[in-house]
């Protein structure tokens, strides 16, 4: 019986620094995505898909490496959750996670788009190119991820901030900036090509405080909600 509370509160404090440790997978392979992606697609939704007769191949290992981001982002925030516990407010608990899995519903289904178009210009390449096809999923995908993705994302981050501010789960300065940066996101989006880039930053940010904090939970005195 003691070994198995051991066992249990041996878990628990592993809890944060797992979380720590998932969010920094999924900075790093997003960063990887979106520079391997840069490397080959243009970032003109209007380009002509000269891309595609080129070497496809850092796409292909973007398209491969994107569900392994899902995974350590759904794990990261999973385990936040858990270091909430009592303390997560329903409302904001709602808004986070819908917003997080909207957030990789739009991830996968861009990464889906732009590998079905790689499929199609290898089977019928003088079909695709030119085509209303061609310029349909590359405006989708486009769009997904540089107008909805990133706006999700800013949600995710107000939201997010907001819990930290009431629950001590992050440093306030850390809350404060997740706050700049939603806003960041929400209207300046549209002037920085390289925008997408501010969320795995912010993860990242977090995940290192958790790691700084040493895995202590915030104190269960703290109020549930605003």
């Amino acid at each position: 019986m003691i070994a198995h509370e051991a066992s249990l509160t041996h878990a628990h404090l592993r809890t944060p620094r797992a979380a720590a440790f998932a969010g920094i997978i999924f900075s790093v392979l997003l960063f990887a995505v979106f520079g391997l992606m840069r490397r080959s697609v243009p970032l003109d939704p209007f380009e002509k898909g000269a891309w595609l007769a080129g070497d496809t191949a850092y796409v292909a290992l973007a398209m491969n490496l994107v569900p392994f981001a899902g995974v350590a982002f759904l794990w990261f925030v999973g385990v936040l959750r858990d270091r909430l516990g009592v303390r997560e407010d329903r409302f904001f608990a709602t808004v986070f996670l819908g917003s997080g899995f909207l957030l990789l519903a739009m991830l996968f289904a861009a990464a889906a788009v732009v590998g079905a178009i790689i499929i199609a210009f290898h089977v019928a390449p003088e079909a695709v190119l030119n085509s209303a096809t061609f310029y349909f999923g590359r405006g989708l995908a486009y769009g997904m991820v540089n107008i909805y993705l990133v706006k999700t994302a800013a949600v995710f981050m107000i939201t997010t901030s907001t819990i930290a501010v009431y629950t001590r789960l992050t440093p306030r300065w850390l809350a404060i900036a997740g706050y700049v940066i939603a806003l960041v996101l929400l209207f300046g989006s549209y002037y920085f090509e390289w925008s997408v880039l501010v969320f795995p930053f912010w993860v990242l940010l977090v995940s290192l405080s958790i790691l700084w904090d040493g895995g202590v939970a915030p104190d269960p005195a703290i109020g549930t909600s605003p």
